[in-house]
């Protein structure tokens, strides 16, 4: 994904400021409490600070544009919003505990970094359950985190309490969504329509409609931008997680930082997947049910996985619901509620984030 949009502003950069600032903040709390502590300070400032789009930041921020607010002004608006990149964290690092993925942006996963610290300090005990451990107590404190960087921001307390109905419900969608993907992969079916409710509430909604209202709501905006904002956030949002199931298979491990095929070894139930099962042949659904899920699938297995998705023409199904969303929701910019250069942007941001390699 082209960072030159993510730069307007020079955002990208003043977004990993703040997060580096508070996050030294931070490790320096944890080091009072416990040199022990060290590890996982610096696997967090990692995690966070190497890598990522700062996509959802930078909706937020170009929510709270398109409300009125100027670039002369924003200095504790970024520092609020950069809390969201936290959030995130949060849903990626417990969300590789889950699907057991070893790898994250092309390095070992959070849990798997502290299975190799337990081994590596001939510890008790099993590495895999620690390092389990390890990750989701990590994912819970940057979820905390997030919380003091939006409290701590500097904006007035009128202003962050305007957000927070629309940041809590944010995580309470994506934990949500996190519980009804992992019901997902046990049951023997699941449907298109159910799968993109999944993709709505486990990504497309704290991707992009929730950080326009948080950003948005922490100018002051009216009910009529949030409806805009959702009829512009809810089929973007879709479009850009329709994006990553494709990715998931098809990706180049070189760009994604994911092995190729790790959607399938996890046995994840997209709509690639359901529409796959829906329209394939009867040899092909065979063959998808054998080997979906299967974690020691190799290169033949996930090449054969690929000609069945294709065949069945799942994948250009999948293709034509990106398309879709992304006219549905740019339209949507149209009506007029959002300021002018904000809505250009978005429009890109759009563009962006569902036409992309990774």
């Amino acid at each position: 994904m082209s960072s030159s949009l993510l730069d307007r502003d020079g955002l990208r950069e003043r977004i990993a400021a703040e997060l580096a600032a508070f996050l030294a903040e931070r490790a320096a709390e944890l080091a009072e409490i416990s040199a022990e502590l060290d590890p996982v300070a610096t696997t967090i400032r990692s995690f966070v600070l190497n890598g990522g789009k700062r996509l959802r930041p930078a909706f937020g921020y170009w929510g709270w544009r398109g409300a009125g607010g100027t670039a002369t002004s924003d200095a504790a608006v970024v520092r609020a919003l950069a809390a969201l990149e936290l959030v995130h964290a949060c849903a990626l690092i417990h969300d590789d505990v889950m699907d057991g993925s070893a790898t994250r942006r092309g390095t070992a996963s959070v849990h798997e970094q502290f299975a190799d610290l337990h081994r590596s300090s001939a510890l008790a005990g099993s590495p895999t359950g620690f390092g389990r451990a390890a990750a989701i107590l990590i994912g819970d404190l940057t979820l905390v985190w997030a919380d003091e960087m939006l409290a701590a921001s500097g904006l007035p307390f009128q202003a962050v309490e305007r957000a927070r109905p629309a940041y809590d419900a944010m995580r309470t969608e994506v934990m949500a969504g996190q519980f009804l993907d992992v019901l997902a992969q046990v049951q023997p079916s699941v449907s298109a329509t159910r799968a993109l409710r999944v993709a709505r509430y486990k990504s497309a909604k704290y991707t992009v409609e929730r950080p326009l209202h948080v950003g948005g709501l922490l100018h002051g905006c009216s009910v009529a931008l949030l409806d805009c904002y959702s009829e512009y956030g809810i089929p973007v949002g879709e479009a850009f997680q329709l994006r990553d199931d494709l990715l998931g298979v098809y990706g180049d491990p070189g760009v994604t930082g994911k092995p190729a095929g790790d959607d399938l070894r996890e046995g994840k139930r997209t709509a690639l997947i359901a529409l796959t099962l829906e329209y394939g042949g009867a040899a092909d659904v065979a063959l998808v049910e054998r080997l979906l899920g299967d974690p020691l699938l190799d290169a033949a297995g996930v090449a054969a996985l690929r000609e069945a998705i294709e065949t069945s023409g799942a994948r250009r199904r999948v293709e034509t619901l990106i398309a879709e969303r992304l006219e549905q929701g740019v339209s949507a910019l149209e009506v007029g509620h959002v300021e002018p250069e904000a809505a250009a942007m978005l429009a890109e941001l759009a563009e962006m984030s569902t036409v992309r390699r990774a």
